[in-house]
């Protein structure tokens, strides 16, 4: 008998694949073309990798060249589309509010991200991100703005946690930011200054701190409801 779930998160999947091409097709038109010549070329040679190579031939080294080419040609397709899709994301989430926060996503095991730790009525933001590094402040918006306003962060994050690592950078295309697709390597590349152990204790601090931010009231006037409402969002998940 058939797993009833397997055909749904095999649909599934077909479906999320053709999203993101069709997504990615907006600003990568060529990305088909990128896709298929992967799978040719690299295909082409594991067909010639298994043909020549192993002992076997006949119909039997024949059928191996051709499943070999396939997977071969399969395999590089699939590093293709990802690359690609990739920077058509970012391409697209570049300029927009919130890109930085969504492009912190991918980093996965071993760090926690905190979007718009804080913000102003400009939507300047400032995203945390808690790793191997120690803390990473992240601006987004104008960098005049977001100097005040990382420097408090800052202030307030060395009164809860004095003796850890703090790091700040501002994503964008300006003379010492850093761009958005390489917003992620620049973050990892940062050093292992924490152990995973040390982590619990930084993230416990850093509820506290949290904590009383969330209980000051909110200033009068026209506040980004956008980056609030993201920043609540993301925390209740």
């Amino acid at each position: 008998m058939s797993n009833p779930k397997a055909e749904p998160e095999k649909t599934g999947r077909i479906q999320q694949f053709r999203d993101t091409y069709r997504l990615s097709k907006k600003t990568d038109p060529r990305i088909g073309l990128w896709i298929l010549g992967a799978f040719l070329l690299v295909g082409a040679l594991g067909f010639v990798v298994f043909y020549f190579l192993l002992p076997s031939g006949g119909v039997i080294g024949l059928v191996l060249a051709i499943v070999g080419a396939l997977l071969f040609g399969s395999l590089a397709a699939l590093i293709v589309f990802g690359r690609r899709a990739q920077r058509s994301a970012y391409t697209q989430m570049e300029g927009q509010p919130g890109a930085a926060a969504a492009a912190l996503r991918m980093l996965r095991r071993g760090w926690k991200t905190e979007p718009a730790v804080a913000f102003n009525r400009q939507q300047d933001v400032v995203h945390r991100v808690v790793g191997p590094p120690g803390i990473v402040l992240i601006g987004e918006g104008n960098p005049n703005r977001l100097r005040q306003l990382m420097s408090t962060e800052r202030r307030k994050h060395e009164r809860v946690v004095a003796d850890t690592p703090i790091h700040e950078l501002i994503s964008g295309n300006g003379p010492g930011e850093v761009p958005l697709p390489k917003l992620v390597r620049h973050v990892q590349k940062l050093g292992r200054e924490v152990k995973p152990a040390e982590m619990t204790d930084i993230l416990n601090r850093l509820k506290a701190l949290d904590a009383q931010r969330s209980a000051i009231p909110l200033p009068k006037g026209p506040v980004p409801t956008s980056m609030k409402g993201m920043r609540g969002n993301l925390r209740g998940r």
